[in-house]
């Protein structure tokens, strides 16, 4: 680095502007970091001790907002979801048991850490429940029922299931093969007081043939496109799909997919790679 690189480098003087980097920079990072990358990274940007920075990671680390993982020996920085955090315009997830002062709009969910995907921790989560957001605050676009339905494919730790009721269908139905998954779905529900409104089955969705209001999957691209048609099939007239687990490279195909059976693109949003939408059938 030149000298007049250097000069130009911005000196993080106190630990709260170093605690903002260090946390926007691990949280912002499309892959894991091990403290090395991070410095690393800091370093190209600003002029920061190495003492300061590790004050910095400790407190972070002891206020919960990260914490340290660990994956083939190395140990990596990860933002932390062992805390209330909101992870859309309205909705916060929360371990159990942990107090949360609600804004007279949030939606407060419950979930269990467990090895089931769908703790928040993961983008694609992020995307789907704002995707359901976005698509029950239409109320323009679409008049519905007393009575709707949802149909969750996949449910893994039941979140999107109880994201769809918490913010206004009536029942849903949670199906995933995986028995750890539905254990953990199920308790999950009762922690969230839902178990007369959501369903937990050991079901393929072949399997399933009633129409649904809205459906929701958190997969990835090539199951997406090869349940398309069946999809279609049992989403009601008018009724909505949001999908996630969608690299960005795939958007054009899933696009051409479900145009071609019925569908329109309503909402799209992006996080690091991933991609969620909201496809409407009317």
């Amino acid at each position: 680095m030149t000298v007049s690189q250097e000069t130009h480098k911005k000196t993080l003087a106190d630990g709260r502007s170093i605690r903002q980097k260090v946390f926007e920079t691990v949280s912002e990072s499309n892959k894991k970091l091990t403290y090395g990358e991070l410095e690393k990274r800091l370093s190209q940007k600003f002029a920061v001790h190495k003492k300061a920075l590790k004050t910095a990671i400790s407190e972070l680390v002891a206020d919960r907002q990260l914490i340290y993982t660990y994956n083939l020996g190395c140990s990596f920085l990860e933002k932390s979801f062992n805390k209330p955090t909101r992870i859309s315009k309205r909705v916060v997830l929360k371990p159990p048991g942990m107090s949360y002062t609600s804004e007279s709009d949030d939606v407060v969910i419950d979930i269990a850490q467990g090895a089931s995907f769908g703790s928040g921790e993961h983008p694609t989560t992020r995307l789907a429940v704002g995707g359901i957001e976005a698509a029950l605050s239409e109320k323009n676009r679409f008049s519905k029922t007393n009575h709707t339905r949802a149909l969750d494919i996949g449910t893994g730790s039941g979140i999107l299931a109880i994201a769809a009721v918490s913010l206004g269908i009536t029942k849903a139905l949670a199906i995933d093969i995986d028995p750890c998954s539905r254990s953990e779905a199920k308790k999950n529900i009762r922690l969230n007081n839902m178990d007369h409104r959501i369903q937990v089955l050991d079901r393929d969705i072949e399997q399933i043939n009633e129409k649904f209001f809205l459906i929701t999957a958190n997969l990835r691209y090539p199951t997406l496109v090869r349940l398309c048609s069946h999809i279609s099939e049992i989403t009601e007239q008018p009724g909505m799909v949001v999908l996630s687990g969608i690299k960005t490279d795939e958007v054009t195909d899933i696009l051409n997919t479900y145009t071609r059976n019925g569908f329109s693109c309503a909402w799209k949003a992006v996080e690091k790679e991933w991609v969620g939408m909201v496809f409407v059938k009317s």
